[in-house]
């Protein structure tokens, strides 16, 4: 279908089946008819590769992924969107709707069930307000699969494919940083969405390592970078103390085996920093 693009051809379908959108779960569809072709050649959707689509929407996104791939299946948590997703997704056969939570899914089952032989890349138009916890989910489950490309809200992917060590680092920066190779792919205004959200967009992608860039404990790892930036505005001594129930001399003998200035920042830390500290815990 090529006007989902159209806001009189979204409102007389949605109209149709009676959909009001849902605030809660930040439903925002994208009406700019240049972003979603561009999104989906970007995210390696082509001949030979699955696609798992999160949050479908009326299906814009997932028009173009069906063109290019081999095959897509879209998790998508409001059934309400199920018949639209039907009508507006029906001249494919290599589409398949999944009514869930993408948080509750086992998704190394799903791409096994769904995706053998190919490879297989992840391309979404995330809610703001689960943006962090669903990428997460999506490294931390080690999903055999290529890239990540999503579209977030243009901060979060500022601080996301911030570099390392830089003012803007934060926890999920590192994070990101120790599964994957973010890039930032190009910006989307406000207005490209119905109804227009109150910031502007931007999609990224997150090429997936091989292997992780530092070798470390990950669950320790994991946990410092966790009280390090719990406490932005406090040293690394302080905040690592607090965070990990640390006395503040062992907290100082940890830093010190590490070689880390005990007055540095969180921020200002490198991935093999994070990975020296933990290794002393």
């Amino acid at each position: 279908m090529n006007r989902l693009s159209d806001i009189g051809t979204i409102k007389e379908i949605l109209g149709r089946h009676g959909f009001t959108f849902s605030k809660s779960l930040g439903q925002n569809f994208l009406i700019n008819p240049s972003v979603c072709p561009r999104m989906a050649e970007l995210s390696g959707a082509k001949n030979g590769v699955g696609v798992v689509e999160i949050g479908p929407g009326i299906g814009v996104l997932t028009n173009e992924l069906c063109k290019l791939a081999d095959k897509v299946v879209a998790v998508e948590l409001d059934k309400r969107l199920l018949p639209v997703l039907d009508e507006t997704l029906a001249e494919y056969d290599n589409i398949k709707v999944i009514n869930a939570d993408v948080m509750e899914l086992d998704l190394n089952a799903l791409i096994a069930d769904e995706f053998e032989g190919m490879d297989v890349v992840v391309c979404a138009n995330l809610p703001y307000y689960i943006t962090s916890p669903i990428i997460m989910k999506l490294l931390e489950d080690k999903l055999p699969i290529k890239a990540i490309t999503v579209m977030v809200q243009k901060e979060a992917a500022q601080r996301i494919c911030a570099e390392v060590g830089s003012r803007m680092s934060g926890a999920v920066t590192v994070s990101v940083n120790y599964y994957a190779k973010p890039s930032m792919l190009f910006s989307v205004s406000a207005g490209s969405f119905m109804p227009a959200p109150k910031v502007d967009s931007a999609v990224i992608r997150l090429d997936i390592l091989s292997k992780p860039p530092v070798q470390t404990n990950e669950k320790k790892f994991f946990a410092v970078i966790k009280a390090a930036f719990s406490q932005r505005r406090k040293v690394i001594s302080n905040s690592l103390s607090s965070g990990l129930s640390l006395s503040k001399e062992k907290t100082l003998e940890i830093l010190k085996s590490a070689n880390v200035p005990s007055n540095a920042r969180a921020e200002k830390l490198s991935l093999d920093d994070f990975a020296n500290i933990a290794n002393n815990l």
